[in-house]
């Protein structure tokens, strides 16, 4: 009797448990899906649907009017270029200089560095805001340290190009930068020092350690880091509206959006029907997030993979 209890105690602690697992997976994918299956519902719905009380999910009138009028109005295609393009460069060279400064944090000792790699840490906790008007002022005035008014009389404005996104890629600067550099920290400091030592008794330099060994074992800290630097970099609306304020790309064609479809509709705010305007900026921010769903569709195995294989060498 005894036993059969313990039996049946088990029993109902793992279903109680896979219960429990499932409410929370329902849960957090509802989260998720919902608003993208309410966008997707949207979009595809008439404007006279909106005024049906029967059409709730599924449309009475289905139709892509939404889709041609939205990609209208944001200059799908070159935009979709254009950010893909920028958000591309940034995180290429966003993982190189982040993998260089993780390396040097990990592995090369020097003066400062843990104070150094606190203000790393301190990156990820200050909000871009509090940093945002002396970045501005430096890349509208930007001297390089007074050369290049020396060599040419005045400043150089950065701002309105993709210079401050390059820039700041190449310096570890970036938008999470600092994020990327910890991770890349962790991992390398990760990897047994014996095998940076065995390069170095073959006479490899610390360039060609880090490059023919440690750089490809960093796999999946540079997968982690690319996805995350590439869909963050497409995301942003904070540093591209302020950086790149007339250039087609994504954040700034959604950001004005609202004031362009009322044009583009009515040719004033005035008569245009807000929910049929919402509808198609619903639209569009469901055009915005496309390009990221496919993306997720190709590397989810690997950018799953790579998460596991970091934490657990981290």
């Amino acid at each position: 009797m005894t036993i059969w209890h313990a039996i049946t105690f088990d029993r109902i602690k793992r279903w109680s448990w896979s219960f429990v697992r499932f409410v929370l997976m329902a849960g957090l994918s509802f989260v998720i899906l919902y608003p993208i299956l309410q966008k997707i519902s949207t979009a595809i719905k008439h404007q006279s649907d909106l005024y049906s009380p029967i059409v709730i999910w599924i449309p009475e009138n289905f139709t892509l009017e939404n889709f041609i009028s939205a990609m209208s109005i944001m200059n799908y295609w070159e935009t979709l270029f254009n950010t893909t393009i920028l958000a591309t460069v940034t995180t290429i060279l966003t993982t190189a200089s982040c993998a260089l400064a993780g390396y040097a944090f990990a592995k090369l000792r020097f003066k400062g560095s843990k104070i150094l790699f606190a203000g790393v840490v301190m990156t990820i906790l200050v909000p871009p805001t509090t940093i945002l008007i002396p970045m501005y002022m430096n890349l509208r005035d930007f001297s390089l340290g007074g050369i290049i008014p020396l060599l040419t009389g005045d400043t150089v404005n950065l701002l309105d190009s993709y210079w401050p996104f390059i820039l700041t890629s190449i310096t570890a600067n970036s938008l999470k930068a600092g994020l990327y550099i910890f991770i890349f920290t962790q991992f390398f400091r990760g990897i047994p020092k014996a095998i940076e030592e065995a390069a170095y008794i073959d006479g490899a330099s610390v360039g060609k350690t880090f490059f023919s060994i440690m750089l490809p074992n960093a796999k999946p800290a540079i997968v982690t880091v690319m996805l995350f630097s590439f869909v963050w970099q497409w995301n942003d609306s904070f540093y591209t509206t302020t950086y790149l304020t007339s250039a087609n790309v994504m954040s700034t064609q959604l950001s004005s959006l609202p004031h362009n479809l009322a044009i583009y509709l009515e040719g004033s705010t005035s008569n245009v029907d807000p929910f049929y305007l919402s509808m198609v900026q619903d639209t569009g921010i469901l055009l915005g997030m496309l390009p990221l769903i496919i993306l997720y569709l190709f590397v989810q195995r690997h950018f799953v993979e790579s998460v596991k294989q970091t934490g657990i060498v981290g």
